[in-house]
């Protein structure tokens, strides 16, 4: 009988939080309960949230003890000559401390609780400059993870000089990962943050990212015209900005080097430019450019090839805006 059955018991964590919540929500569609809740229960669910706030708790404490690794940076770098050995563990350490910490902030929560802390602070202020490659580039990327989708963190980074410094390293450093990586938090500062856009055009970041589509690093190329082609497509306004810049003859002039799989990121940046900006499709059209018959030659060279269908279709679009039109305009006067 109904009278007979037992309280369901649920595990003490947040799993059988949530199942207690399904549980009741799922029970309200029906009839009102006969009593409420059990002292059991309640006792139940006061342990389990307390257990929950003791994880969060816990996981602060694991961040406040990597940046006391953190901070103990140099120290190692004051002891006499001779310590190598003991500097290549204090690396090690630190390196293990800013992975801890990437994991950790791919929390919304947790990554608020570092910047309170001053782990962000740390990262613009020592390590975004730090001799050792390793630590540049666990620096940048723990940047990026804290800064995704979340706007109070973006602000912050940018109100502490985050973005100039990451530009920098993105055009000029010498190990490829650490540009790489300085990219990805670039691009977490500036997309869907109009802030972060502001200041990404004062220290003319579009030049940062055409230089990054002629460097002879693949993921840095890829992603500086994915940022690009980003950019355009959400801040159209930007668009004369960035043609008066030689934008449409540089992107044509990566065109022309061996075909690679970040040309369809470079040619929707093309159609971007010249869709609804006069100024980019005049560029695109010059006869000097010579990008009708690099599009017919792309477009052969595509055709059936199923990996590469949205090149193709980017290829074919742009040459429908750029010269079929012309060659209808070109007619009409000759008429």
């Amino acid at each position: 009988m109904a009278e007979d059955r037992r309280p369901r018991r649920y595990p003490q964590n947040l799993q059988g939080v949530l199942q207690l919540a399904v549980d009741a929500g799922s029970a309200s569609e029906g009839p009102a309960p006969a009593e409420p809740m059990s002292e059991e229960r309640k006792t139940w669910l006061r342990e389990a949230l307390a257990d929950v706030c003791k994880g969060q708790m816990d996981e602060v404490e694991q961040m406040k003890q990597c940046l006391a690794i953190l901070y103990q940076e140099g120290a190692s770098e004051r002891e006499t000559e001779g310590e190598d050995e003991g500097d290549e563990e204090d690396e090690d350490e630190r390196e293990s401390a800013f992975e801890m910490l990437s994991e950790l902030c791919e929390n919304l929560d947790n990554a608020r609780d570092l910047m309170t802390l001053g782990g962000l602070q740390l990262c613009v202020s020592k390590y975004l400059c730090h001799a050792q490659s390793g630590l540049r580039w666990r620096a940048a990327q723990l940047i990026a993870s804290c800064a995704q989708n979340m706007p109070q963190v973006q602000a912050h980074l940018l109100s502490i000089g985050a973005l100039p410094k990451l530009l920098q390293l993105t055009d000029s450093d010498p190990h490829p990962t650490v540009r790489v990586k300085a990219l990805y938090a670039v691009s977490c500062l500036v997309r869907e943050q109009e802030a972060g856009l502001q200041a990404f055009l004062s220290h003319d970041g579009f030049s940062v990212l055409m230089r990054g589509m002629q460097s002879d690093n693949e993921k840095l190329r890829t992603k500086s015209a994915f940022l690009l082609l980003n950019l355009l497509t959400s801040h159209p306004e930007q668009k004369d900005t960035v043609v008066s810049m030689g934008m449409v003859q540089q992107l044509v002039s990566v065109l022309r080097t061996p075909h690679s799989p970040f040309h369809e990121h470079v040619l929707g940046a093309l159609c971007s430019l010249v869709e609804d900006c006069p100024l980019g499709l005049k560029d695109c059209r010059s006869s000097a450019l010579g990008l009708e018959e690099l599009l017919r030659q792309r477009s052969r060279e595509l055709q059936g090839k199923e990996e590469s269908q949205e090149e193709l279709d980017f290829c074919e679009r742009l040459r429908v805006i750029c010269f079929r039109g012309q060659q209808s305009d070109d007619n009409g006067m000759d008429r």
